[in-house]
Protein backbone atom coordinates (compact mmCIF):
# COMPACT_ATOMS: atom_id res chain seq x y z
CA UNK A 1 0.00 0.00 0.00
CA UNK A 2 1.36 3.59 -0.99
CA UNK A 3 0.01 6.78 0.01
CA UNK A 4 1.39 10.55 -1.12
CA UNK A 5 3.60 12.53 1.81
CA UNK A 6 0.71 14.62 2.56
CA UNK A 7 -1.88 11.94 2.65
CA UNK A 8 -1.11 9.18 5.37
CA UNK A 9 -1.80 5.55 4.14
CA UNK A 10 -4.90 3.92 5.94
CA UNK A 11 -5.59 0.22 6.32
CA UNK A 12 -8.70 -1.83 5.72
CA UNK A 13 -10.19 -1.00 9.33
CA UNK A 14 -9.64 2.58 8.81
CA UNK A 15 -6.35 2.78 11.07
CA UNK A 16 -3.29 4.95 9.75
CA UNK A 17 -0.21 2.74 8.56
CA UNK A 18 1.88 5.77 7.53
CA UNK A 19 2.93 9.04 9.51
CA UNK A 20 4.86 11.17 6.87
CA UNK A 21 3.99 14.20 9.38
CA UNK A 22 6.30 13.09 11.56
CA UNK A 23 9.42 13.61 9.38
CA UNK A 24 11.74 16.04 11.25
CA UNK A 25 10.33 16.16 14.62
CA UNK A 26 12.91 14.55 17.29
CA UNK A 27 12.05 11.11 17.96
CA UNK A 28 9.88 11.16 21.09
CA UNK A 29 7.75 13.50 19.54
CA UNK A 30 7.31 11.36 16.70
CA UNK A 31 6.51 8.62 19.20
CA UNK A 32 3.72 10.94 20.67
CA UNK A 33 1.51 11.36 17.59
CA UNK A 34 1.98 7.99 16.64
CA UNK A 35 0.97 6.78 20.03
CA UNK A 36 -1.96 8.70 19.59
CA UNK A 37 -3.66 7.40 16.23
CA UNK A 38 -2.17 3.77 17.09
CA UNK A 39 -2.41 3.10 21.65
CA UNK A 40 -1.29 -0.45 20.56
CA UNK A 41 1.61 0.48 18.33
CA UNK A 42 5.34 -1.18 19.38
CA UNK A 43 7.79 1.49 18.14
CA UNK A 44 11.35 0.30 16.74
CA UNK A 45 13.98 2.68 16.61
CA UNK A 46 16.99 2.14 13.73
CA UNK A 47 19.89 3.89 12.13
CA UNK A 48 18.82 4.58 8.18
CA UNK A 49 20.02 0.86 6.48
CA UNK A 50 19.49 -1.33 9.16
CA UNK A 51 18.41 -4.81 7.87
CA UNK A 52 14.93 -5.49 8.89
CA UNK A 53 12.63 -8.66 8.57
CA UNK A 54 10.08 -8.57 5.95
CA UNK A 55 7.41 -10.61 8.50
CA UNK A 56 4.26 -8.28 8.87
CA UNK A 57 2.88 -7.26 12.37
CA UNK A 58 0.47 -5.15 12.52
CA UNK A 59 0.98 -3.17 15.75
CA UNK A 60 5.07 -2.70 14.61
CA UNK A 61 6.11 0.85 13.31
CA UNK A 62 9.68 1.33 12.92
CA UNK A 63 11.37 4.99 12.76
CA UNK A 64 14.48 5.06 10.88
CA UNK A 65 17.26 7.83 12.33
CA UNK A 66 20.41 8.96 10.61
CA UNK A 67 21.23 12.24 12.62
CA UNK A 68 23.54 12.63 14.77
CA UNK A 69 21.89 15.06 17.11
CA UNK A 70 25.43 16.19 19.53
CA UNK A 71 29.23 16.57 18.62
CA UNK A 72 30.25 13.27 19.35
CA UNK A 73 33.46 13.14 22.14
CA UNK A 74 35.93 11.09 24.52
CA UNK A 75 35.03 10.62 27.90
Amino acid sequence: MSSSPAEPAVCGGGGKTSWPEVVGMSIEEAKKVILKDKPDADIQVLPVGTPVTKDFRPNRVRIFVNTVAETPHVG
